[in-house]
Parts: C-alpha cells; sequence; structure tokens
C-alpha cells in the first residue's frame, strides 16, 4: 500500500516509519525541514518536504506522490515539560493549526488525489467528562464544560473528529492515543517530564485521583498500522491499566531511581497550576482499548505501564 505519514520526523512518525516499510508499505513521510529528509530516508521511507498549513502546497504534493492511505500525525509537541500544561491553549497553539487548518488542507486535497483512507492522531484522556466512572468508552461525550485554558485545544480535538469521520468519499479513522511514554517523547528515559519527576518538580496533588491511559510509543505505532485494514471509526489507543496520579507518579519515581514526588493540598496547588493541569491531576477519567482490541485486532505490547515503565522508556 502507497502511504503517506503527514509528521513524519516527530516522536510517532520516527516510530511509524520503519513499522509501515517492515510491513510491506511504500511510505513517503513529510517534515517541514529539508535537514530531516534523510532521516525519513534512513528509516526506509522517501522524504516530502511539506507545509502543511498551506493548502496549495498539500495540494500539489498530494497531487504528486498519489498516496492510498494519509497518516495525519502532524503536531507541533516536541520539548513541551510537565509546566506546558499549566496553560495548555498557549502550549498547543500551533499544534491547534495543524488539527484544524492542517486536516482541512489535507482532506481537501485528499479526493482529488484519489485517497481511500485518512487515518489521524486525535488524544484522549481529560478529554473525557469527568463525571460517573473512572474509565470512558469512545462512545462516551467530551467534557461539556473544560478548563478555561483548554477550551480551544478541546475544540480543536472535536474539530479534527469531526472533520475526519464525516469527510466524503473517504474512509475516515481516528486514533485516540493516551499519554505517550517511551523513546522519543517527553516521558522517556530522559525527557522533560521525567526530568521533572527527577527534581521532585512533578507532585501527587490533593488524593492524586486523576486517572491517566498511557500509550507506549511504538505500542501505538503499531495500532496505526493495523488501522490501515481495519473498519473506519474512533478507537482509544491506550494500555488496559488506567490509574491515578497517586498510584502510576510513585511507581514513576520509584522505576526512575527518583524520591517519591512531593504531596501537595489541593488548596494550595489549584492556584498554582491553574484549572486544567489541575483538574487532571485530581478529576480526569481514563479511557477503554475494548474497541481497538475487538475491531483492529491489536493489543499492547506493555499492557500496562507498570511494565513500560520499568523496560520501556528507552
Amino acid at each position: 500500500m502507497r502511504v503517506l505519514v503527514v509528521g513524519a520526523t516527530g516522536a510517532m512518525g520516527t516510530s511509524l516509519v520503519p513499522r509501515l516499510v517492515e510491513a510491506g508499505h511504500q511510505v513517503l513521510g513529510t517534515t517541514r525541514s529539508a535537514a530531516r529528509v534523510p532521516a525519513i530516508q534512513a528509516a526506509g521511507g522517501e522524504g516530502v518536504v511539506l507545509e502543511v498549513l498551506d493548502r496549495s502546497a498539500v495540494a500539489g504534493a498530494l497531487d504528486r506522490v498519489r498516496p492510498e492511505v494519509v497518516i495525519h500525525q502532524a503536531t507541533a509537541l516536541q520539548h513541551l515539560g510537565a509546566s506546558a500544561l499549566r496553560n495548555i491553549d498557549r502550549a498547543f497553539a500551533e499544534t491547534n493549526r495543524l488539527r484544524t487548518v492542517g486536516t482541512e488542507n489535507l482532506l481537501a486535497a485528499a479526493g482529488p488525489a484519489g485517497v481511500r483512507r485518512v487515518v489521524a492522531q486525535s488524544f484522549t484522556g481529560w478529554t473525557n467528562e469527568p463525571v460517573g466512572g473512572p474509565v470512558k468508552t469512545e462512545s462516551d461525550p467530551f467534557d461539556p464544560s473544560p478548563a478555561a485554558n483548554a477550551r480551544q485545544t478541546l475544540a480543536a480535538i472535536r474539530r479534527l473528529e469531526s472533520l475526519v469521520t464525516g469527510a466524503p468519499e473517504i474512509e475516515g479513522v481516528v486514533l485516540r492515543y493516551g499519554g505517550f511514554y517511551g523513546p522519543g517523547t517527553g516521558l522517556a528515559r530522559e525527557g522533560e517530564q521525567t526530568d521533572a519527576i527527577r527534581k521532585r518538580m512533578f507532585p501527587v496533588v490533593g488524593d492524586g485521583g486523576g486517572i491517566w491511559s498511557f500509550s507506549h510509543i511504538q505500542d501505538a505505532a503499531a495500532a496505526t498500522v493495523a488501522a490501515l485494514d481495519g473498519p473506519p471509526g474512533i478507537f482509544n489507543i491506550v494500555d488496559d491499566d488506567p490509574a491515578p496520579v497517586s498510584v502510576w507518579l510513585p511507581f514513576l519515581a520509584d522505576a526512575l531511581g527518583a524520591p517519591p514526588p512531593r504531596r501537595i493540598p489541593g488548596w494550595l496547588a489549584r492556584p498554582l497550576l491553574g484549572p486544567h493541569l489541575f483538574a487532571m491531576m485530581t478529576s480526569a477519567r481514563g479511557s477503554s482499548n475494548a474497541k481497538a482490541r475487538r475491531e483492529l485486532d491489536w493489543q499492547p505490547t506493555y499492557r500496562s505501564w507498570r511494565e513500560g515503565f520499568v523496560h520501556g522508556l528507552g
């Protein structure tokens, strides 16, 4: 299959391109920088320099390379530490444009270029409505009242999912990844978030009751390959073990050989962290992977972050 990976040099693209090549696909990968083309070539793909926010450039590129499938992994999330979550809309401003304008550009060019399927990166976790049980499915609603400093980011996720699943004559697949960890991510052996954990700058807030769902970067890449042949729709790509911050964060600190995280009362932390990060730490809901396991014939190698944090950080 001829596959175009948009955003081939990010953490996800770097893991995905060699897996696609290994699976026998002809892979083209886009990058904004010509300096990164050799990295795509070294992974077995063909490099394409492309600015996804330029509609005419996107149309020209897709018409030229004529992919059967487009995998949209374009983000601007490199080197975002835990502090970025204090104002997620500001930190994700460029990514939000890639999720909205970039997705619009790709879909506008896809049909005329003969693309039959578009697979796009989304997210699951804090986007879930923080009511009811601790674990949500794809049919559960988004949070109708996100924190003020996360509204633009959730709106961009909504827009991406609506565009991809509603595109006429295109098989739309949305993959809602959980929190990435592993090589090339912020939660790697030497990542920005793990550095904050070592320095005790990533505390347990209040009772630490926020539930997080994780995705090892290689498991997410494997699910993306599986999505080329699976049914269209929306899928949570997470491990089997949604867990509260009060459980996974001390475990990760211990796995890193770091001191235990500090514990900060909620009343003290809220004004310091801001409403979005406070909600992530105290009231977020996790996500179920049952649909992806069933319909994509996929299962994570690291079924739990307990294994992944010990063996999979890189």
